[in-house]
């Protein structure tokens, strides 16, 4: 089983009482290597665990892959004092561009030179007359919280999502990198035969940026929930591609930034 925390001595120190050492767990940073036919193609910063959904999730928008039979090798194994996964993809798919260096768990395509839309899926996020009642927007964080155990321990990950419009939340994935978090997610719905995942939508504990509606897009979803404020190219994004895009969702308000007409 991964570890995913880990202890550290640090000083509390309390409004009314003395300094005290004490040991306090903290989420557990390291990286995974991805490697396509035995060469390294990406480093990527990462809580462990769910290791073989990230990096299917990640080749979602990398390579535009769309089917688990797209991907004809995934195995995750550790190496010189190393967790890798190895890839190997079916002939017809486009191999992801290597990554020059580490991709940090604060990154999403940042370690990338150019943003490349054209992979991005063509259908459609939702079928005709799909909404979502108000209700269920404004309580999917909170039921996604619930479910967030190692940021109940360490207070410094991130959490993502799935859930239908009847607010199930079919599967939570947490990482102290949030682009992780969703490509664990992505992943995991790309492995079960879940992609496109029309009709459903995406909840994300921190802000959507443009990269996060990237992979939204990517992976077929209605929407997104989520917990903190989107950036400009993130609305336009959410824009162009029709999908809800609900934030700020915070004690039973939110905004709409894109979607509002989805919304019952």
């Amino acid at each position: 089983m991964a570890v995913t925390t880990t202890r550290r001595a640090i000083v509390r120190l309390p409004r009314d009482a003395e300094p005290a050492r004490t040991p306090d767990d903290v989420v557990v940073e390291a990286p995974l290597v991805l490697g396509l036919n035995g060469d390294s193609i990406a480093t990527l910063m990462r809580t462990p665990g769910h290791d073989i959904e990230l990096a299917a999730g990640w080749l979602v928008v990398e390579s535009g892959v769309g089917h688990a039979e797209d991907i004809a090798t995934l195995r995750a194994c550790r190496e010189q004092d190393t967790d890798r996964v190895h890839i190997a993809l079916r002939e017809d798919v486009r191999p992801p561009r290597p990554r020059a260096f580490v991709t940090s768990a604060a990154c999403g395509v940042c370690s990338a030179d150019v943003l490349d839309l054209s992979l991005l899926r063509t259908s459609a996020p939702h079928r005709d007359g799909w909404t979502v009642p108000r209700a269920i927007v404004a309580g999917l964080p909170d039921a996604m919280r619930i479910r967030q155990r190692a940021f109940d321990r360490t207070g410094g990950v991130h959490a993502a999502a799935l859930a239908g419009a009847d607010g199930q939340l079919l599967v939570v994935r947490e990482d102290v990198g949030r682009h992780n978090a969703v490509d664990k997610v992505v992943g995991w719905a790309l492995l079960g035969g879940r992609l496109p995942a029309t009709d459903q939508l995406l909840v994300v504990s921190g802000r959507v940026s443009f990269e996060i509606v990237q992979k939204a897009v990517a992976a077929g979803v209605a929407g997104i929930v989520a917990v903190s404020a989107p950036s400009s190219l993130a609305v336009d994004l959410a824009r162009d591609y029709e999908l809800l895009l609900a934030g700020m969702v915070r004690a039973g308000r939110f905004n709409a930034y894109s979607g509002e007409d989805l919304i019952a």
